[in-house]
């Protein structure tokens, strides 16, 4: 299998150091990787804000891309929920003849549902990677609900957590239990715009629980959502280091 990594527009920019982990630990994993040139954005932003009919050409161009690729891989869970959504419209918005656009749905996924559903949470341990710190884990809004890689608090079942099973596997890493363990950040992308009061209030809610029980680092399956944090967080001089997951993963995480 060939794999394609999509890095979504905002970690290109700001975060190019967790693609290149990304890449690191799918390659230590021996799975075969492309990093596509030519779609740079997936079309959420524009979508989010209301333009999702301007915007239409951005999915399409992703489809176009990926669309030869058996397994898409995507740093963000607002991302790939988008793309699993929206990109089989792109048969009929498009004038297609095809159903590449459903295929690319089909083929998308998270970073870390990839790891532990097709992969193994076993094979993962084959890292070896080690964190000495106590870390509190942060999944997006659209990773936990949209894609279930964690159980919602609203809802009964059986508890189950993807990414706390992922980081399970990482010598010396503590979770911190938090009170309120799938609380929104308060970014939502545009909503961080339109409602910027709301959205720092709820940031700082969401830091006030990570500090309170005692955690040195956050952990996030999304750099958008560590982008809104950390900049509260410098901003109140908390000294709390943000990581995405595949950092922790690919041994690059160190707890100032």
């Amino acid at each position: 299998m060939t794999a394609a990594l999509f890095v979504p527009c905002y970690v290109d920019q700001f975060y190019p150091h967790v693609a290149v982990a990304a890449l690191t630990v799918l390659e230590r994993l021996g799975v075969r990787v492309d990093v596509p040139e030519g779609a740079a954005c997936c079309g959420q932003p524009s979508a989010n804000a209301g333009f999702g009919r301007e915007g239409h050409s951005t999915i399409e161009r992703f489809v176009d891309v990926y669309a030869p690729y058996e397994r898409i891989i995507v740093l963000s869970g607002s991302c790939a929920v988008h793309v699993r959504l929206h990109a089989g419209e792109v048969v009929a918005h498009g004038g297609r003849t095809d159903d590449a656009g459903a295929r690319v749905a089909e083929r998308t996924t998270e970073f870390c549902s990839f790891l532990h559903d097709e992969l193994g949470v076993d094979r993962v341990a084959e890292l070896g990677a080690a964190f000495a710190a106590r870390a509190a884990v942060h999944i997006g809004c659209h990773g936990l609900r949209g894609l279930g890689l964690a159980k919602p608090s609203e809802l009964q079942g059986r508890p189950f957590d993807k990414v706390r099973a992922l980081l399970g596997t990482v010598r010396g890493l503590e979770l911190a239990e938090l009170s309120r363990p799938d609380e929104c950040c308060g970014f939502g992308g545009t909503f961080a715009v339109g409602e910027p009061a709301v959205s720092v209030k709820m940031g700082r809610d969401r830091l006030r629980d990570v500090t309170l029980h005692g955690a040195q680092a956050v952990v996030s399956t999304d750099m958008s959502c560590l982008m809104h944090l950390d900049g509260l967080a410098r901003r109140e001089r908390l000294g709390l280091p943000m990581f995405h997951v595949a950092e922790v993963l690919a041994g690059d995480a160190r707890a100032r």
